[in-house]
């Protein structure tokens, strides 16, 4: 795996990394693989680790009154992390699943926060993914008051194309806040009444 390629690809999405960063980043930080349906992350527990995904697809997901909600996908060269525990240390409100198998570099709260003191381009590039992720967040949220189904699927389509052959339709009608029926009846047009 040429790890610098990917630090590089994710400086040019995010902010850019000096070669010694993203060494001492990598020197702090595991490559591992994870299997599909693998959970890093449950909801009242404790997470200290990020993942930055090389390969694969997670997810992030909440239980209420036994149904399972998709809050957030994460795909390759993009961050998955519990961001209520990484960045406050409270217990997590959600799980982390990965919902392929896929290869990942862990990293830790310390190391950010070791990283973020040292040097002002990790810094920098936590700010930007950190924002990103607000702002998608925001946009998600935006998007299920004010947008009819049909919207939200057509828009999550043109940002992420081949999302519905690597996430479950039942994960991804959660996430667009509608039933699995609505969501078959958006795909299928022949069976719009």
């Amino acid at each position: 795996m040429d790890t610098e390629k990917i630090l590089n690809k994710i400086g040019e999405m995010y902010s850019p990394l000096s070669l010694a960063c993203q060494q001492e980043f990598m020197a702090n930080s595991e490559i591992l693989t994870h299997k599909r349906g693998e959970i890093v992350v449950r909801e009242g527990h404790y997470s200290h680790k990020a993942y930055l995904i090389v390969q694969g697809c997670a997810r992030a997901y909440y239980l209420k009154d036994g149904k399972d909600i998709s809050d957030w996908f994460a795909f390759e060269n993009e961050f998955m992390a519990s961001i209520v525990s990484f960045f406050s240390e409270d217990p997590s409100p959600h799980y982390v699943e990965f919902v392929e198998e896929s290869t990942v570099i862990e990293f830790s709260r310390d190391t950010v926060n070791s990283l973020s003191d040292k040097y002002h381009d990790f810094e920098r590039l936590i700010s930007k993914v950190v924002t990103a992720t607000m702002l998608g967040l925001r946009e998600r949220l935006s998007s299920i008051l004010f947008n009819k189904a049909e919207d939200r699927y057509e828009q999550l389509i043109s940002i992420r194309p081949d999302i519905t052959n690597r996430v479950p339709l039942t994960h991804l009608a959660s996430y667009l806040g509608i039933t699995l029926e609505t969501l078959s009846r958006i795909r299928n047009p022949k069976n719009r009444i």
